[in-house]
């Protein structure tokens, strides 16, 4: 392996999100949002941001023409990106390295093709023009001042078909003066194996090349192929943040960064940068409008996340017993799910975060409540405030805000053969017993209406809770009209939400579990009982 001192020391982070991670399906950025995720990755620490491809269309034009006014960098460098001259002409006429120059970075990303077959069958010229193609581009750029990095395309591919042509392109790139030859797997399909062999076979077969490693995720293995590369020498690794990226995506820079820190010594970020790796992560999933998986590595909402007993128990006892890392320094926390896998350790350590005085015997008949609740399909997992109310009955907490002593449902077609809805309840309030009838979009927004209407004048507080999501799920479908269904049901106030969970052969009252412990919430984050 190649793991020279120089090589620990000059390990460089290079993000693409802004122009390969926008290649993803369904992923769209205005360049006021590249302009705000570009700031966001430059604060985490990384060391060069490709801002896009001068001259490929308008937004990438307008991003390089605000960049210098607007962003102001403290940790990266902004690299403009392109390709190549054309096959046959000219390098100083060529409209996409004119493009390039105009962009007006110091560092500017070429690439170009290192697989014969997409020379001779894409391009339809010879090998020698395609390395020429290379030599000339990056010989312009250089006259004209730039630091040039050289992305091999397809070049595990092109080493595996052609290894000779493959070096040959490298070779020119290098002394047409390119300061990085970073090897692309284009394609996605290179293994772990595959890639350290190949990188160290390229480090050693040009001995003085700073190499880098652009990995795509196709067989999953982006990631440890990065790590894999930078075991065998190169000094530049170059990914997405949140692994986007065309097709299956690029290489995860949220899942690379704290690999290399933490488990591989290499201070590619500070420590302080990476407490700050899953907020940034979620912060420019807001900007994409993209949702990280909750099971993602060191980010995701359930990295840390614990539901069974034995699990919890440890952890209480020794953090550190079933977590890889400590949460906090990758900006993470710990959570421990309430399940029926669960055990007492998980029930006293919720109690503790939210300040509820309990017993561990009263932990455990909470535990054994919820393993029967749960075999018959509440999912208290989902459902955060109907476990707390579980909990506060646990320990003899009855709640005295009101009783919903009946409902009923009518629907009807009116003249216009419209469908409406009417929900009648009867509610007792201390002592007081009120009827009231709402009109709404379906059962359950008229049972919600109803409800709040019936309980608004004794708790005006009533006016800032809402139902903001609803979510149905037929537990026994061979049971046909017959089965179970567990609504879910999410209320928040103007600074919080939480969750609540009913469980009923009947919809509607199912429905009305979950509302009315939504609305007992409430009232309690209000500052009532």
């Amino acid at each position: 392996m190649a793991n020279s001192e120089q090589a620990m020391k000059t390990l460089e982070i290079y993000d693409t999100t802004l122009r390969d991670g926008t290649q993803q399906e369904g992923l769209s950025l205005t360049v006021s949002d590249t302009l705000q995720v570009a700031r966001l990755i430059d604060e985490f620490g990384v060391h060069y941001i490709e801002g896009g491809w001068p001259g490929a269309n308008p937004k990438h034009d307008e991003f390089f023409a605000r960049a210098p006014v607007e962003l102001e960098l403290t940790n990266a460098a902004l690299v403009a990106f392109g390709s190549t001259r054309r096959a046959g002409e000219d390098a100083a006429s060529d409209p996409q390295l004119t493009a390039l120059l105009e962009a007006g970075t110091t560092i500017i990303c070429i690439v170009g093709k290192t697989w014969d077959y997409h020379v001779t069958e894409a391009l339809r010229i010879d090998l020698d023009e395609g390395e020429r193609m290379v030599a000339d581009s990056i010989a312009l750029l250089r006259a004209e001042g730039r630091r040039v990095f050289f992305d091999a395309e397809h070049f595990f591919d092109g080493y595996r078909a052609n290894r000779g042509f493959a070096l040959d392109v490298l070779r020119a790139a290098q002394a047409a003066g390119a300061e990085r030859l970073v090897l692309c797997d284009t394609n996605g399909g290179v293994l772990p194996a595959e890639a350290a062999t190949v990188v160290a076979a390229v480090a050693a077969a040009i001995p003085d090349a700073a190499l880098g490693a652009h990995f795509h995720n196709d067989a999953g293995c982006a990631v440890a192929n990065t790590l894999a590369a930078v075991d065998a020498g190169v000094v530049q690794v170059q990914g997405c943040v949140n692994g986007y990226g065309e097709r299956t995506g690029n290489a995860d820079l949220c899942t690379i960064i704290p690999n290399l820190v933490l488990k591989m010594g290499r201070d590619v970020v500070s420590r302080e940068q990476l407490a700050s790796l899953a907020p940034v992560a979620h912060h420019i999933a807001e900007i994409t409008n993209t949702t990280i998986d909750a099971h993602h590595p060191y980010v995701g909402g359930a990295a840390f996340a614990h539901k069974a007993g034995l699990h919890t128990s440890a952890l209480r006892r020794r953090p550190d017993a079933y977590e890889h890392i400590d949460p906090s320094t990758v900006g993470n926390t710990t959570s421990m799910v309430v399940s029926e896998l669960m055990g007492r350790a998980t029930v006293l350590a919720r109690a503790e975060e939210k300040g509820w005085d309990l017993d561990p015997e009263t932990a455990g008949l909470v535990v054994e409540q919820v393993k029967e609740l749960e075999h018959q399909g509440y999912l208290f997992e989902a459902a955060d405030a109907s476990f707390e109310l579980l909990v506060r009955r646990a320990t003899g907490w009855e709640q005295s805000f009101f009783s919903v002593d009946s409902f009923h449902i009518s629907s009807e077609r009116n003249q216009q053969g419209v469908e409406v809805v009417e929900a009648e309840v009867v509610v007792s309030v201390e002592g007081q017993r009120f009827v009231v009838s709402e009109q709404g979009d379906g059962p359950v927004h008229a049972l919600d209406k109803a409800l709040r209407a019936a309980l608004t004048p004794s708790y005006p507080e009533i006016e800032h809770i809402r139902l903001t999501d609803y979510r149905v799920r037929d537990l026994d479908s061979s049971d046909g009209t017959a089965a179970r269904v567990r609504v879910l049901v999410e209320t928040s106030n103007s600074t919080d939400s939480w969750n609540t969970v009913g469980l009923h052969r009947n919809i509607i009252a199912a429905s009305l579990e979950a509302v009315e412990e939504g609305i007992i919430i409430g009232l309690l984050r209000a500052g009532r009982g």
